[in-house]
């Protein structure tokens, strides 16, 4: 099998499918239309040859790739999720291969005026003379994480055709709602049946990721006062005045924008207001987890103010965990490290280790008893127009798959 062009063909076709998650809804997937790419992934399981392939009623898609070897090994999971984040559209995606990349601009869309080249994105550097995946500039890719889809359907493949390669039995698992962090909310572990695992949720070739941000969802509700502008003076409580304050407020050294390792931030994602109420979303986010309760205390400070400042207001600050920081867990199991960073080692990359400046599903995964670190896929500048992926790291990660499978064998 022609790897690559199988990676290709496979990463085409699945981002052709919108499966954009929907963080503001109640049911589980968020959308259904995330159940058309998991019910492709099931069929095209049984069709490669994988066993005990299954959907369940949540839509976890799963399946066994049976040991090649007699005596007991660990069995070792491999998964990736199926959504796409909604920060930018994701219906009607176009993919566009840019062979042998030497330098210069990349062209996403003339019309739109999205070029894409090392000085608005640095980390291309290292992908000179490789295949380069984007969109068309009117999308985001979807390549977090249908590039991992397409790399562990491959390597799967691959295996399942080349049965004189040692391995235990190796596990599958497809996910939805990750990027809305409800991705494993009702993954049955035990069912599973793994004793670890690896997410191929990661960007760069080479980059292992064994930490992740501890994070809390933030909600504000605002209930103002409406009265006519004309007697509004000490009558009048805006709530969209009130929200924008508040946004203010916070200190533009705690931004995304502005912060970088292990440096945490907290985001407002999502603003609803009118003048009688008012809603703010967003995010909080840091490796250390009493940092990220300094973070809290802080929005509450200015929250306790705004109520001062805003006597005729009501003014309500709730934070919902998401996911911690799954670091402590995997050190605990240094094999799953190791045997990880020597699989990448056989691929001929240097790893390198560094904390993830966000989550994966190996994040819940770790404290539900499934340790699982994230393996790189090949690509980057996720969530948006600009995102993209290079097939050769594409082509790198299911080679570290082929290499953990057969290296906990040994």
């Amino acid at each position: 099998m022609d790897l690559k062009k199988a990676l290709y063909k496979r990463l085409e076709r699945y981002a052709r499918v919108d499966t954009q998650s929907d963080d503001n809804s109640s049911s589980f997937p968020s959308t259904k239309k995330q159940l058309v790419l998991l019910k492709m992934l099931a069929a095209e399981l049984k069709a490669i040859g994988a066993a005990n392939v299954k959907m369940d009623k949540y839509g976890y898609v799963t399946a066994l790739v049976p040991a090649t070897v007699k005596e007991k090994k660990p069995v070792i999971g491999f998964l990736a999720h199926v959504d796409t984040a909604p920060d930018a559209p994701g219906g009607g995606v176009r993919p566009q291969l840019h062979r042998n990349w030497k330098r210069g601009d990349i062209l996403i869309s003339k019309k739109l005026g999205v070029i894409l080249n090392t000085g608005n994105c640095p980390e291309l550097a290292s992908c000179r003379g490789e295949d380069i995946v984007t969109a068309s500039g009117d999308t985001l890719l979807g390549a977090d994480n249908k590039a991992g889809l397409a790399i562990i359907m491959t390597a799967a493949q691959y295996l399942l055709e080349h049965k004189e390669i040692p391995h235990g039995p190796l596990k599958i698992g497809f996910t939805p709602d990750e990027e809305v962090g409800q991705g494993v909310k009702h993954f049955n572990v035990k069912a599973f049946g793994a004793d670890f695992a690896y997410t191929f949720d990661g960007d760069l070739a080479g980059a292992v990721e064994v930490e992740t941000f501890n994070a809390d969802g933030v909600k504000i509700s605002i209930k103002g006062k409406s009265v006519h502008p004309g007697a509004a003076k000490d009558a009048m409580a805006n709530a969209v005045r009130i929200a924008a304050d508040i946004v203010a407020s916070w200190p533009e050294s705690r931004l995304p924008e502005t912060t970088s390792g292990r440096d945490g931030f907290i985001m407002f994602t999502d603003i609803k207001a009118e003048i009688e109420q008012a809603e703010l979303s967003g995010i909080a986010r840091e490796h250390d987890l009493a940092k990220l309760k300094g973070l809290e205390r802080h929005l509450e400070a200015i929250v306790a103010e705004k109520r001062l400042k805003y006597p005729l207001a009501e003014i309500k600050l709730d934070f919902r965990e998401q996911y911690r920081n799954m670091g402590p867990v995997i050190k605990k199991h240094p094999e799953v490290l190791k045997n990880l960073l020597t699989a990448v080692g056989e691929a001929g990359l240097t790893p390198h280790i560094k904390p993830v400046r966000g989550g994966t599903d190996g994040a819940r995964l770790s404290f539900m008893g499934l340790p699982a670190p994230n393996v790189f896929t090949g690509g980057y500048n996720y969530h948006g127009r600009y995102e993209w992926v290079s097939l050769d790291g594409m082509n790198k990660a299911a080679e570290v798959l082929i290499n953990l499978a057969r290296r906990w064998a040994q």
